[in-house]
């Protein structure tokens, strides 16, 4: 799924008649926190699963 700039100028337009512009910061950084959680919990997940297929391979 792209978007395009005008989607994303819609986006961030109904974001800040919603939110307003103090809360926009907090609910950014919020969500940069998430997902760097997330690729670093797929990334263990992903490790762990190599990990795994070594340990079959050598037995």
């Amino acid at each position: 799924m792209n978007l395009g700039f005008g989607e994303v100028a819609i986006i961030l337009i109904v974001a800040l008649l919603l939110f307003g512009p103090s809360k926009l910061p907090q609910l950014g950084r919020a969500a940069g926190q998430t997902l760097h959680e997330f690729k670093r919990g797929m990334k263990n997940v992903m490790e762990d699963d190599d990990d795994k297929k070594k340990i079959e391979q050598n037995k």
